[in-house]
């Protein structure tokens, strides 16, 4: 079988097609358009069996990547700190150029028997844009509420209270009378940071209506799970993507970044706490942990026997935390099965 391997760049991309002996059999350049994917297509129909390897699959070579596995080409994702590794181990002193590079991404795909495929992208990734502009919007009100703050401290004796609302701005407002130029100025920008309040609460608004009908749609059953509603589900969803691609539980929990490390040396065995993983998971798992805590539930008695074992508060935690990954993952598999 031929592996084609996609080094892309932001408007071109360079395909080399390599035999199963390592020999390169061909290689283009192709600037990138609407046409791209037809023209690779079209170049390749020389080789039946083949697969494709794209650097980056879910950076660069979304695009590319993205148009070859909906016309049902076989394609996988290549990270780009393995084609770098296989980049120096091959000859040539560690050169660097695109048809190098594309033929460092087909050979990982050679003899790397657990690189993610790349299927069509579906329901999850609209719950993922949706989570990720929710914390850009609260990103920014909490910008925009922290500058009001600061010019309200020097309009206002004593300042504002916290977690103010644009109305209670306003009302604050409403009663200074500044005398002073710069006293003036303040509360002009202040009154500008109010509007900027309001925008972003609506659009707030709007984002948790939208997330809850997409939550809603996708017929999911993690929102059975205790401390989980709408906006952590588009988050877990959103980030997991497609749950076919963890073969175990176990490597779910990795992802997540709640599986600990084992640090072990000679007779002494430990462990130590993940920093890896993808830190948006670990977010929400953190969130549905702290909500499990402090209610009664399963998860509370979990964490209190734990507690009962001499762990520490925050190896309990991490212990609940490993816990609900097996949960979720669970009704991640049961979704998926469901729906196929």
């Amino acid at each position: 079988m031929i592996t084609i391997g996609i080094d892309p760049h932001k408007s071109s991309l360079t395909a080399v097609a390599l035999q199963p002996s390592g020999e390169v059999s061909a290689t283009i350049r192709l600037e990138v358009n609407r046409d791209t994917v037809a023209r690779l297509r079209a170049w390749a129909r020389q080789w039946s069996q083949r697969q494709w390897a794209v650097e980056g699959a879910a950076g660069l070579g979304r695009g590319v990547a993205q148009g070859l596995a909906a016309a049902d080409e076989c394609v996988v994702d290549v990270p780009a700190q393995l084609a770098a590794r296989a980049r120096l181990l091959n000859t040539g002193h560690a050169r660097k150029t695109d048809p190098i590079d594309a033929a460092a991404v087909a050979t990982v795909a050679q003899h790397h028997r657990r690189l993610h495929p790349v299927r069509a992208e579906d329901d999850s990734l609209v719950l993922r844009l949706l989570s990720e502009r929710r914390d850009d919007l609260a990103g920014e009100r909490t910008r925009t509420a922290n500058r009001l703050h600061a010019l309200l401290r020097d309009l206002i004796a004593g300042g504002a209270k916290r977690n103010l609302s644009a109305e209670q701005a306003a009302g604050l407002l409403r009663g200074v009378h500044p005398v002073t130029a710069v006293d003036v100025q303040r509360k002009a920008l202040s009154r500008e940071l109010v509007a900027d309040l309001r925008r972003l609460d609506a659009a707030l608004g709007r984002n948790s209506e939208d997330i809850a009908a997409a939550v809603n749609a996708a017929g999911t059953s993690v929102t059975q799970i205790h401390g989980v509603g709408p906006v952590l589900a588009a988050k877990i969803i959103g980030y997991s993507g497609a749950v076919e691609r963890f073969p175990s539980r176990h490597h779910y929990a990795s992802y997540c970044g709640t599986a600990p490390i084992e640090a072990s040396s000679g007779e002494q065995r430990r462990h130590r706490l993940s920093r890896a993983g993808n830190r948006q998971l670990n977010r929400a798992v953190h969130l549905v942990a702290v909500c499990q805590i402090r209610t009664n539930g399963p998860g509370r008695e979990f964490y209190q026997r734990k507690l009962g074992e001499a762990k520490t508060p925050a190896e309990a935690r991490r212990a609940l935390k490993r816990r609900l990954c097996d949960t979720i993952y669970r009704h991640l598999v049961q979704d998926h099965q469901s729906t196929t």
